[in-house]
C-alpha cells in the first residue's frame, strides 16, 4: 500500500521539497532544497532519514532547468511506488475558493494566468507537468495559498481601477494562506476562543505579509494582487504609488522584464540598506550604517501602521501572533513594532520577548501576543492526504 506523501514548495529562487509518512505523526523520510535558481553558485542540498546531510553545485540558469534538475533527484532518491501523493505549493490561484487535484484543465488554466505571477506560476507549473509526463497515474494536488484569502469581503478585493480590471482578475488576493491555516489550525488546537476572536497575524520572513482575521476567516491583507504587494519585505518594495513606477521605468528606460526586477529582487530591505535584503545583517550593523538603521526603521514602521489600520478594520484586537523567520527569531523587530500600541492593549513582556516564549505579552496586556513558528509543509501534507484519500 502507498504510504507517503511528497511535498514540493517552489519559491522565486527556491525549490524546497520533502517526503514525509502518510499518517500522523507525519515522520520526514528525506528533506531538501535547491538554491539560488537564476544565479551563480547554485546548490541542491538534502538531509535523508538518518539525518546525513549532502550538499551539491547543480546548473540551474532558469525554471525549467530547476525543474529537470528536481526530477531527476526525486527519479534517484525517491521509491514512487511507495509515494501516495505530491502537494504542490501554488502561490496564486485567483480567487479558488478550494485547493485541487492537478488535471491537465488546471494546469492549463494556470498557464493561462502565468503572467500575473511569473516570480513562481512557471516554476509551479513545470515542475507539475515534470512529474505528470513521468508518473501520468500519479495523484498531485495544487495547495493554493490564495485559498486561505476567499472570505476577503468585497471592499477589501476592490481595486480602484476601471471595472474591466476585474473583469480580468485585477482585485486583491492575498498569500501566505497555508502558513495562515497552519497558524489558525494551532491558535484552535491551544486557545479555541481566541482563535475565534480578532486575530492580526504578521507573517515576516523574507516575503511580508500581515493579515486581519475575524471568526476565523480572513477580512483584510497587506499583500494585494501579487505578493510583491503590501509591506516592504526582503528584496521586495511592497506598495509604491504609481506615479513612481511610471517615473522609475521612462527615467532608466526599464523594460516590463527589467522593473519586475527591481521590484522584486533588488528592493526592500536590500534596495534601502544598499546592503543586504536578511534583516539580521542589518541588525549587525545599524549601528554603524545608516543605511541599515533606515531600512530597519522603515520595515517596523509599516508594520506598525499595518498592524494599527487592522485593529482598526476589526474594531480592536484579541491576539496578535508573529510568524516567519524574522517573526519567529527576532526579538527585536517585535518589540520596535509593539512599541508605543498601549493604546491598543498591546504590551510586550521583553523577558517573554528576548527568551523566545510562545506567550510574549505581559500580565497586564489586552491583547495575547503569541510567537508561533509556521509549518506550510504540514499543511500542505494534511490537505494533499485528505484529498487523495477522497479519490480512493
Amino acid at each position: 500500500m502507498k504510504s507517503n506523501i511528497l511535498t514540493i514548495n517552489a519559491g522565486s529562487s527556491s525549490i524546497k521539497f520533502a517526503l514525509f509518512s502518510d499518517g500522523e505523526p507525519y515522520a520526514v523520510l528525506l528533506r531538501g532544497k535547491i538554491d539560488r535558481i537564476g544565479l551563480s553558485g547554485s546548490l541542491l542540498e538534502y538531509t535523508d532519514q538518518t539525518g546525513t546531510s549532502t550538499s551539491s553545485e547543480v546548473s540551474v540558469p532558469n525554471a525549467q532547468a530547476a525543474a529537470e534538475v528536481l526530477h531527476t533527484f526525486l527519479q534517484d532518491h525517491v521509491d514512487f511506488d511507495q509515494v501516495k501523493a505530491v502537494g504542490h505549493r501554488i502561490v496564486h490561484g485567483l480567487g479558488r475558493a478550494n485547493h485541487e487535484l492537478v488535471t491537465p484543465q488546471l494546469i492549463s488554466e494556470l498557464k493561462a494566468i502565468s503572467a500575473i505571477d511569473q516570480e513562481h506560476l512557471p516554476l509551479e507549473i513545470s515542475i507539475m507537468e515534470t512529474l505528470r509526463q513521468s508518473h501520468p497515474h500519479l495523484i498531485q494536488v495544487a495547495c493554493f495559498d490564495t485559498v486561505f484569502h476567499h472570505t476577503l469581503p468585497r471592499v477589501a478585493q476592490l481595486l480602484p481601477l476601471p471595472r474591466r480590471f476585474e473583469a480580468k482578475g485585477v482585485r486583491r488576493y492575498g498569500f501566505h494562506g497555508l502558513s495562515l491555516a497552519y497558524i489558525m489550525q494551532k491558535l484552535r488546537s491551544g486557545d479555541p476562543a481566541g482563535a475565534q476572536g480578532r486575530v492580526i497575524v504578521l507573517h515576516l520572513g523574507s516575503g511580508v505579509s500581515i493579515t486581519a482575521i475575524k471568526d476565523g476567516a480572513s477580512i483584510d491583507t497587506s499583500m494585494g494582487f501579487t505578493p510583491t504587494g503590501g509591506m516592504v519585505m526582503g528584496s521586495r518594495s511592497g506598495d509604491l504609488g504609481p506615479g513612481a513606477l511610471e517615473y522609475i521605468m521612462r527615467e532608466e528606460n526599464l523594460s516590463f522584464a527589467e522593473l519586475n526586477r527591481l521590484v522584486n529582487h533588488e528592493s526592500g530591505l536590500l534596495g534601502v540598506s544598499e546592503t543586504s535584503s536578511d534583516m539580521y545583517d542589518l541588525l549587525q550593523i545599524e549601528a554603524t550604517d545608516v543605511r541599515a538603521k533606515e531600512a530597519i526603521d522603515l520595515f517596523c514602521y509599516e508594520a506598525k501602521k499595518h498592524l494599527g489600520a487592522y485593529a482598526a478594520v476589526l474594531g480592536g484586537v484579541d491576539t496578535v501572533v508573529f510568524t516567519g523567520g524574522m517573526g519567529e527569531k527576532a526579538p527585536l523587530i517585535r518589540s520596535r513594532i509593539t512599541d508605543g500600541l498601549g493604546f491598543l492593549g498591546i504590551i510586550v513582556d521583553e523577558a517573554r520577548n528576548q527568551a523566545g516564549d510562545e506567550r510574549i505579552s505581559a500580565d497586564s496586556s489586552v491583547v495575547d501576543v503569541k510567537v508561533i513558528p509556521t509549518n506550510e509543509e504540514l499543511m500542505m501534507v494534511q490537505i494533499t492526504s485528505e484529498m487523495s484519500s477522497q479519490t480512493n
